[in-house]
């Protein structure tokens, strides 16, 4: 179960070489210029450079497991490659990988029609453009779906789309051309089937940007995350993914592969935090000895292995679980990794951040951003309520 094969190891190598010599030195770069940049919503000069760098060398698009689109990789191969790329926030979109450019791309290559892939997939594909997924609103309990008020109707050969997104990811950066936008085509039909996708051109008129949110006080340029306001927006009929009342069918295909994506990136974080602990406690010294030489911080260093290991060892179960029984009945792990991922990646940061004092709590070190990203990821893709929900349900349906 866990031998990887030769293409998925040989890719691994690539990537982490890469990293080393060009994603990691650059990180500051990456920042730098983005602080500077007259457009912070711009993505940055190096952005680009590193980009052409990895689709040189063939890491590009290595999540699509269509081998005609991507690199034809299982669930479980490209795990542990999203685990390599998971240690640097910038390194996703480099090797055009990051979310929500990679669902959003399944999505298209999945459920979109030929006229689709050609406008929207291929540049994707390409790196030329970004997309956002337009889903959460502020007024109402997004973690439950069925309450999306979004209001898409139709009118002859149009669609009309009416309604306030937020934490549309990716919206705010100069790239981003198309959001897919999840809204209600009928809310007379059955809880599930009110829902539906449609394809919405960012510069389509009734398209107002309203302003980017910020996450513990990031906002995440040139990425950002952004509240939208759809007024009377109309685009054509054939804009629409799969059928009127296919939304939540879409989102449960789009859903499951971008979950162990986000837990093995965040298995990443973890690993770099750990890493960045154990540095850290030999460079310094209080009261008289080494940090190392402190029990206290040699017991966090070894829990941290502990919870690292159990962290992935779950989340390849479940990667491979979907690739040999698929998603619906690795329903109960995905929901598994999703709750232990994110708090297994925060206790450690935490650690590292203690050991690291005034430094892990500023931008000279990249350990209280990516804790701000990972605080966030308790929510994203339903809470952990919602998952620990699952778990419970599927594990008492024995006894019932």
């Amino acid at each position: 179960m866990f031998e990887l094969s030769d293409k998925a190891s040989q890719l691994r190598d690539k990537l982490n070489a890469f990293m080393e010599a060009h994603v990691f030195p650059n990180e500051h770069v990456f920042h730098e210029q983005t602080a500077k940049a007259e457009n912070r919503w711009a993505p940055p000069p190096i952005l680009e450079e590193l980009k052409e760098k990895a689709r040189a060398e063939g890491l590009w698009n290595l999540f699509l497991p269509d081998s005609e689109f991507g690199a034809g990789l299982t669930n479980f191969e490209y795990a542990h490659l999203c685990e390599v790329m998971g240690k640097s926030h910038v390194a996703p979109e480099i090797f055009n990988c990051s979310a929500p450019d990679t669902g959003n791309m399944e999505v298209l290559a999945r459920y979109g029609t030929a006229e689709h892939q050609e406008k929207w997939l291929k540049p994707l594909l390409a790196g030329e453009i970004r997309s956002c997924f337009s889903m959460t609103e502020p007024d109402v309990a997004s973690s439950d779906a069925t309450n999306i008020a979004c209001e898409i109707r139709r009118e002859g050969d149009e669609y009309v789309v009416n309604g306030r997104k937020w934490w549309s990811s990716g919206a705010m950066t100069t790239t981003c051309k198309i959001a897919i936008v999840m809204g209600k085509t009928d809310p007379a039909a059955e809880k599930h089937k009110q829902q539906s996708m449609i394809l919405v051109p960012l510069d389509a008129p009734g398209v107002e940007i309203v302003r980017p949110l910020h996450v513990f006080g990031y906002d995440h340029a040139p990425h950002g995350h952004a509240e939208i306001l759809y007024n009377n927006v109309r685009v054509p009929a054939s804009n629409l993914l799969l059928g009127e009342g296919r939304g939540f069918e879409i989102a449960q295909g789009r859903l499951g592969p971008g979950r162990i994506h986000h837990c093995m990136r965040t298995i990443g974080v973890a690993e770099r935090a750990l890493e960045a602990l154990c540095r850290r406690v030999h460079e310094r010294e209080a009261f008289g000895k080494q940090l190392v030489k402190y029990d206290s911080l040699r017991k966090q260093i070894a829990r941290s292995r502990l919870e690292i290991e159990q962290a992935r060892l779950l989340t390849l179960k479940a990667a491979h679980m979907m690739d040999t029984v698929g998603n619906k009945v690795a329903r109960q792990e995905i929901a598994m990794i999703k709750v232990v991922a994110p708090e297994m990646a925060l206790k450690v940061l935490d650690r590292a951040i203690q050991a690291h004092g005034a430094l892990g709590v500023c931008q000279d070190s990249f350990l209280a951003a990516s804790w701000a990203h990972i605080r966030t990821l308790r929510l994203a893709d339903g809470p952990d309520e919602v998952h620990l929900d699952t778990i419970a349900k599927i594990e008492l349906r024995p006894y019932a």
